[in-house]
C-alpha cells in the first residue's frame, strides 16, 4: 500500500533551481535512505515531504490519516516535564483507559444482576481494546527505550530542560520510537550516538512497524536499516533497490553501462556522419547517405555520463620513513585529576599499521589521543613514539584553526617559503578555488573547516597521522575521498571514529577501551563485532554448562566454508568467460555472413537484429562477470 506520494516536486530560490520534476512513492512497510552530496537538498525535499516546507511545484499526496513523524538534524526536545514523565505522555490515551479499567473494577463490587453484567461486557470490550494498544507493556517498553539510548533509571526524574543538546536530540528520537507513527523521517537521527546505542538503534528500526526514511552519513547504519536507496544528484532522483553498499556497486554499474551504451552510440555517430559526408554527393549512393542523415537527426543523443560534482583529491605523502616500532603505550591511565576515565592502557604500533581506537561515550578515547600528543598528562603510564616519528594530529574540536585567517593564510602562514600558486594548487585540492580562499576561516562551514584542517595535515608530511574523529562534518563522498587516501597512505595510523564503514575500510586493529583497560584485536571492526560475540557466546555457554566450540574449531570451519565460496565463485567467472568467448565466435560468424551476402537484403535485415541480441546478452554475463570478480577480490 502507498502511504505517500510526490509528483513533480521542485524547489527553486529565485532563478536557482535545487531539484525538480522528482516523483517517487513509499509504500508500507518501506525502509529507504536518502542520500547525495552535501548541498544537493536532501534535507529540503524531507522537509517538502513532511510538510514543514512547500514545493516550489508539484504535490505530495498521503493515504487518509497518515500519522507521521519527523525529526530534523540536531533537534532537541523542550519540555518543562522529567525525562519519565515526558515519555509517559506519549501514553496518555492508554493511561485514561487504565484509569477507566480501574474506576469499573472499583464499581463491579457494587453492582449486580443486568446491571453487573453490562459493566462486565463493556469491561471486557475495554480490556481487549487495552490489551491490543500494549497497554500492559507500555511502562516496560519506555524503560527499554530510555536504556537503549543511554537514559539509565538514575536519570529519569532528571528535567528535560537540564540536558544538553546531544541529549535532547537522543530524547526527541526516543518519543518517536514510542510514538511509533505509520512514518518515521529521519534527518541525521546518528548524531550524537556512541557505537553501542547506534547498535541498539539499528535492531530496534529493523524490527519497526512502520516505514521509514532516513538521511545519514552513517553508511554501516544504512546497510543495517535499509533495503532501498534514493539519490539525489544533480537535481534528479534515482531509485536502487538493497541496502548502501549495494547502491555503491549498483551506481558504479550504471556508470560503467552508461559509459558503454555512450561510447557506442558515439562510434553508430561517426559511422553514419562519415558515411553520409562519402556518399551523399554521390547519385547510386545519395538515397542511402539521405537515410543515414534522416537516422542521425532523430537519434536521441545520449550525454556522457558523469558521476557527479567534483570531489577532493586528497593524498598524505611522509617526508621519511620511520623506524618498525612507531608508538608504545605502557600501563597507562587517562583522565583528570578529579576524574579517572579508564586504565591500564597498553599499544604496541608498528609502522604501516593502523589502529582504530573504540569504547563508549565517556570512557576517555579522545582523551587518550591528547595524552599521546601531549595536550594532556597521564594519570599514570606514559606513551613514546619510535625513531624518525613525525605525528601528525586531526583535532575533532578544529583548534588548530584560527578564526581571523583568510583560508590562504591558514597554510601560507605555516609555510611561507612556499609561494602563493602552490598553495592554492593544494587548497584547490580540497575543493577551495577562487574567492574561496579569501574567505575566513569563521566563515566556513563544519565541513569546510574539515577539508581545511586536512589540507594543513597534507601539507605537513608526517609519518604517523593521529586522527579524532575525521569523518565528522564530512560528507558521504569526501569520507570515501578520505578513506581511500589512508588506504593509500605509507605511514602509521592511530585513530577515533564513531563511523564502523569508516572503520572497516581504514583499520588493520582495533583497540577497545573500558574503565577497567584495553584489548586489541587484530582486524577491521566486523573482525572486532565478531569475536567479541564468540566470547560472549562462550561466557553464556559456561554458565549454561553447553559444550564450547573452540575458536580453532570455529576458525577451521569459517575457512572451509571461504575456500567454498571462493571455488564457487571461480566456477561462476569461468562459466561468465566461456559464454563470453562462444557470444563473441557467433557476433563474428554473423558479421563475416553479412559481409558474404551483401546483395541479399533480408539477411541484411535479419542478421543485425541477431547480432543486437547476442550484443545484450553479452553486456549482461558482463555485468555478472564484473560482480563475480568482485566478490572475488572481496573474498
Amino acid at each position: 500500500m502507498i502511504l505517500l506520494q510526490g509528483n513533480g516536486i521542485a524547489r527553486t530560490f529565485g532563478d536557482d533551481v535545487l531539484f525538480e520534476n522528482i516523483n517517487f512513492s513509499l509504500q508500507d512497510h518501506s525502509r529507504i535512505a536518502l542520500v547525495g552530496r552535501n548541498g544537493a537538498g536532501k534535507s529540503t525535499l524531507l522537509k517538502i515531504i513532511a510538510g514543514v516546507e512547500e514545493a516550489s511545484r508539484g504535490t505530495v499526496s498521503k493515504t487518509k490519516d497518515l500519522t507521521m513523524n519527523y525529526l530534523a538534524q540536531d533537534t532537541g526536545l523542550n519540555s518543562s516535564r522529567t525525562i519519565f514523565a515526558e515519555m509517559l505522555s506519549v501514553f496518555d490515551s492508554l493511561r485514561q483507559m487504565e484509569k477507566q479499567l480501574r474506576q469499573m473494577e472499583l464499581q463491579m463490587g457494587e453492582l449486580a444482576g443486568d446491571e453487573l453484567t453490562a459493566l462486565m461486557k463493556r469491561y471486557d470490550a475495554l480490556s481487549e481494546e487495552f490489551r491490543m494498544k500494549n497497554g500492559f507493556t507500555y511502562e516496560s517498553e519506555i524503560k527499554s527505550v530510555l536504556n537503549g539510548f543511554r537514559f539509565d533509571d538514575a536519570m529519569w526524574e532528571r528535567e528535560i530542560s537540564s540536558l544538553s543538546g546531544g541529549q535532547k536530540t537522543r530524547l526527541a528520537l526516543a518519543k518517536m520510537l514510542l510514538e511509533r507513527p505509520q512514518l518515521l523521517i529521519l534527518d541525521e537521527p546518528t548524531n550524537h550516538l556512541d557505537i553501542e546505542t547506534l547498535a541498539w538503534l539499528e535492531n530496534y528500526l529493523k524490527n519497526y512497524e512502520g516505514s521509514l526514511l532516513i538521511v545519514s552519513h552513517d553508511r554501516y547504519f544504512l546497510d543495517k536499516v535499509v533495503n532501498e536507496v534514493l539519490e539525489l544528484s544533480r537535481g534528479e532522483l534515482t531509485r536502487f533497490s538493497g541496502n548502501y553498499s549495494r547502491y555503491v556497486e549498483q551506481r558504479e554499474q550504471k556508470l560503467l553501462l552508461e559509459l558503454k551504451n555512450f561510447e557506442k552510440q558515439q562510434k553508430e555517430i561517426a559511422k553514419l556522419e562519415d558515411y553520409v559526408a562519402r556518399n551523399l554527393v554521390r547519385a547510386s549512393t545519395t538515397k542511402m547517405a539521405q537515410s543515414r542523415r534522416k537516422k542521425l537527426e532523430k537519434m536521441e543523443r545520449l550525454d556522457a555520463p558523469t558521476s557527479d560534482d567534483k570531489s577532493a583529491n586528497v593524498t598524505f605523502t611522509p617526508e621519511k620513513t620511520s623506524g618498525n616500532v612507531v608508538l608504545t603505550v605502557s600501563e597507562a591511565t587517562v583522565g583528570y585529576e578529579d576524574n579517572r576515565l579508564s586504565g591500564p592502557i597498553n599499544i604496541d604500533e608498528r609502522k604501516g599499521e593502523s589502529l582504530a581506537i573504540v569504547g563508549p561515550n565517556g570512557v576517555g578515547k579522545t582523551t587518550l589521543i591528547k595524552s599521546i600528543v601531549g595536550q594532556i598528562p597521564f594519570l599514570a603510564g606514559q606513551a613514546k613514539l619510535g625513531a624518525n616519528v613525525t605525528l601528525g594530529y586531526y583535532d575533532q574540536e578544529q583548534g588548530r584553526l584560527t578564526a581571523s585567517n583568510t583560508v590562504l593564510d591558514e597554510l601560507w602562514n605555516e609555510h611561507r617559503l612556499l609561494n602563493e600558486v602552490e598553495i592554492r594548487n593544494m587548497l584547490g585540492a580540497f575543493l577551495f578555488s577562487g574567492d574561496d580562499v579569501k574567505k575566513t576561516v569563521g566563515m566556513l562551514s563544519g565541513g569546510e573547516k574539515a577539508r581545511l584542517l586536512l589540507a594543513k595535515l597534507a601539507m605537513d608530511h608526517d609519518n604517523f597521522l593521529v586522527l579524532d574523529e575525521p569523518t565528522n562534518h564530512l560528507d558521504i563522498d569526501s569520507r570515501e575521498v578520505l578513506e581511500n587516501a589512508l588506504i593509500d597512505f605509507p605511514g602509521t595510523i592511530l585513530f577515533v571514529s564513531h563511523d564502523r564503514y569508516f572503520i572497516n575500510r581504514v583499520a588493520t586493529k582495533v583497540l577497545e577501551i573500558a574503565p577497567e583497560g584495553s584489548t586489541e584485536f587484530l582486524g577491521d571492526y566486523d573482525y572486532y563485532v565478531e569475536k567479541k560475540e564468540e566470547v560472549q557466546a562462550e561466557s553464556n555457554s559456561s554458565e549454561n554448562g553447553e559444550p564450547i566450540e573452540s575458536l580453532a574449531q570455529q576458525d577451521f570451519t569459517a575457512q572451509k566454508e571461504a575456500q567454498k565460496n571462493r571455488r564457487k565463485v571461480e566456477r561462476e567467472i569461468k562459466a561468465c568467460e566461456e559464454k563470453l568467448a562462444d557470444l563473441e565466435a557467433k557476433i563474428a560468424a554473423l558479421l563475416l555472413e553479412m559481409q558474404e551476402n551483401t546483395a541479399d537484403f533480408v539477411k541484411l535485415g535479419e542478421l543485425p537484429a541477431e547480432i543486437d541480441l547476442f550484443n545484450d546478452e553479452k553486456d549482461e554475463i558482463e555485468m555478472t562477470l564484473l560482480e563475480a570478480m568482485e566478490e572475488l577480490e572481496n573474498l
